[in-house]
């Protein structure tokens, strides 16, 4: 074989093998790559209801939960919290207002098990026996409920914004509760409320007694 053969058939046998080699590496990469995402993946569950323990209130609820089961529909039907109102069922009335690690969240937007180990709050678990969170006991004397549907999501809300400011201005209240529909129009008694609470820190609830909007309807 003359030198120039040798040369040429070098030449095509270092392409090919150099080909080989790269195609090799990103057919490795490309399984590599695989194998990492199906291992990120979580499992699907359902279709069918699956057991769930939940963070209610202080306490642990063992329960059951389809995939398309929302926080709403699981804390109403399944544990006996109706204090949670479902109204618009859609994010837009914000009736439905928890919170999930102290955050408001609209649990009619939120799937069951999205939850998981996350502690959940509701309208229920602001008071403390007959004692009366503040907010709420601010809500009673001044009357800020009408119908009572939009009443625990508004509490929620207030009762959020007194955590991160126990004296909150009327522009700030008015933000917190820009979600939170009423349509009676009790909103200048909410605000009422809230300038009294903002102003005193407390409001008394001696005597005062829990309407129903905020327990159990």
């Amino acid at each position: 074989m003359s030198d120039s053969k040798k040369m040429q058939f070098s030449r095509r046998g270092f392409l090919k093998g150099a080909g080989l080699t790269a195609a090799g590496t990103l057919l490795e990469q490309a399984q590599a790559l695989t194998a990492e995402v199906k291992s990120a993946t979580p499992s699907a569950l359902g279709p069918g209801a699956v057991a769930v323990r939940m963070h209610v209130n202080g306490q642990v609820h063992a329960t059951t939960a389809e995939p398309r089961d929302t926080l709403a529909t699981t804390l109403r039907d399944k544990l006996g919290l109706t204090g949670t109102k479902v109204v618009c069922d859609r994010g837009a009335c914000s009736a439905c207002t928890v919170w999930v690690d102290d955050k408001p969240q609209l649990a009619c937007m939120t799937l069951t098990l999205d939850v998981g180990d996350k502690k959940v709050t509701t309208i229920e678990g602001l008071s403390e026996g007959a004692s009366l969170h503040p907010v709420q006991a601010a809500f009673v004397k001044h009357d800020a409920m009408q119908c009572g549907f939009c009443t625990p999501g508004m509490v929620m809300s207030c009762a959020a914004l007194m955590k991160r400011n126990a004296h909150p201005t009327r522009p700030e209240v008015a933000h917190a509760i820009s979600g939170n529909l009423c349509r009676c129009g009790t909103y200048p008694r909410i605000f009422d409320a809230m300038d009294d609470l903002a102003k005193n820190g407390s409001v008394k609830s001696a005597g005062l007694v829990m309407p129903r909007a905020m327990q159990e309807v």
